[in-house]
């Protein structure tokens, strides 16, 4: 009897041990099925909330593009070009780059970066002529079209609405709200809704993972950059 309860429990532990592989197998490939974006907005809302990135990584800006860098990191992934232009912000380098990959586009769709233009006066002549200058990312999009984003703005971590359909409209019939303030009113301009400011969108996908350099090709690249 104590040999059969003895091989029953071999056998007990040898089936437990192939569920537990092929529930880790699973998890795997959960894991690996998930998108760039959808890893992105999983963190960002885990940090709304934060007064400051510090408390995730100190290897970035405490910004708004800091912010979308870290939410997006993968190994070999960058949203930054390897140059920035001359006066050149992060807002706008990481537009040029979505723009040479060819990812920009004009409706968003969750997981997708958000660009606003002109939501501070960065040259200080009170005009708006500062281009691009704050980032998010897109949560979600309600059938409405009301489009619900995360940024990182002075106060900390948050959430915005914009409504490309109503841009000029603080809230509907009903109270809820369409669009928040992006850029608040001061001596020299009326303030702006998030909705007037939207620039567009780029999604990050696998085109931004960068391919291995191989010797041969980092050969020709010193070369190259030695003439």
């Amino acid at each position: 009897m104590h040999r059969g309860v003895w091989v029953g429990a071999v056998l007990g532990m040898l089936l437990w041990g192939g569920e537990a592989r092929a529930a880790r197998g699973s998890t795997v490939k959960r894991q690996a099925s998930v998108s760039v974006a959808e890893r992105a907005v999983w963190r960002a809302k885990s940090w709304v909330g934060l007064s400051t990135l510090r408390t995730v990584s100190t290897t970035v800006n405490d910004d708004c593009s800091g912010f979308t860098q870290l939410a997006y990191r993968k190994p070999g992934l960058s949203l930054m070009p390897e140059r920035t232009l001359p006066g050149e912000n992060g807002v706008k380098a990481i537009y040029r780059k979505a723009t040479d990959l060819g990812t920009v586009r004009e409706t968003p769709q969750p997981g997708d970066m958000v660009f606003f233009r002109d939501t501070h006066d960065r040259n200080k002549n009170g005009r708006l002529d500062d281009g691009l200058t704050h980032i998010g990312i897109v949560e979600r999009v309600a059938p409405d079209g009301t489009v619900t984003f995360m940024h990182k703005a002075g106060g900390g971590v948050k959430r915005g609405h914009f409504n490309l359909a109503r841009p000029d409209a603080r809230k509907d019939e009903n109270g809820r709200v369409l669009n928040d303030w992006i850029r608040r009113r001061d001596k020299r301009n009326r303030g702006y809704l998030a909705g007037e400011l939207v620039a567009g969108f780029a999604s990050v996908d696998e085109r931004w993972v960068a391919l291995p350099v191989t010797p041969k090709v980092a050969s020709k690249v010193a070369s190259a950059k030695r003439r």
